[in-house]
């Protein structure tokens, strides 16, 4: 199968790809949690190393409207404290998709599993706390678990682009501002993301075909982006967690079985 044929999707496959923009769009603009769902439901409808490659240029159109939009500022002191681990994790998962046992039948399970694993560490992030400082001051506890958050997140971001819970609940324990949090993991995402183009692109994970899929579906990032603003200021925060989480349960096990 060449990648021309991957991409010529039957009519339910575009309407799930049509979905996953629109979830990539609202997550990245308002919709904070809502992109794990893009995961598992990209790679239903592309294999799963392809999907891997695909997504990346989504998410990378929806950082750059969430950093429009949202205008914060970064901590920079958090950001350069998390992205050296974080590139290190990037280069051990470009290692790792470089592997013979990786194959897409592997990513396809270990993506199911990363994704189940996140919604538990996710839905268990309230009763987490760390002794690790604050968002302007770290002890040697926060540097070790900023190591350890950075190459785990840089791994599974490059194997699924899943990194977006591990940070999440990073920056909680940080107890950072609303506005402080929303800047900080828009510019964080921004920059790694970016950073893995060259590779996926090395890997053949991004191409012209792949880049020609995602220029269909950047309307319906537009207008992802527009429905999670709106919809962030009317949606109760507890029953769009709880939906989400199911929604991204169902689709994680789909790939699972």
């Amino acid at each position: 199968m060449n990648d021309l044929s991957v991409y010529a999707l039957s009519p339910q496959g575009w309407l799930l790809a049509v979905v996953c923009a629109l979830v990539v769009g609202m997550s990245k603009c308002g919709m904070a949690g809502l992109g794990t769902l893009a995961v598992p439901l990209l790679a239903t409808v592309l294999p799963p190393r392809m999907s891997t490659g695909a997504l990346l240029p989504m998410l990378i159109i929806g950082d750059a409207m969430g950093v429009t939009h949202f205008n914060r500022h970064a901590n920079w002191k958090i950001l350069l404290r998390l992205m050296p681990p974080a590139l290190t994790g990037i280069f051990l998962g470009y290692w790792m998709l470089n592997q013979p046992w990786l194959n897409d039948q592997v990513i396809r399970k270990s993506t199911g599993a990363i994704v189940i694993a996140l919604l538990i560490l996710n839905h268990c992030r309230d009763r987490i706390r760390f002794d690790i400082g604050d968002g302007q001051h770290v002890n040697a506890a926060g540097l070790a678990v900023a190591i350890l958050f950075g190459i785990t997140a840089g791994v599974t971001t490059m194997i699924a682009n899943a990194a977006g819970p591990i940070l999440l609940i990073y920056l909680l324990a940080m107890n950072l501002p609303k506005d402080e949090f929303i800047g900080t993991s828009a510019w964080y995402f921004l920059v790694l993301n970016w950073c893995k183009v060259p590779l996926m692109m090395r890997l053949g994970m991004i191409n012209r075909d792949s880049m020609m899929f995602n220029l269909q579906l950047f309307p319906a990032i537009l207008v992802g982006a527009l429905l999670g603003i709106a919809l962030a200021q009317k949606m109760s925060n507890k029953s769009y967690a709880i939906w989400i989480q199911v929604l991204t349960l169902v689709a994680a096990l789909k790939l699972l079985f």
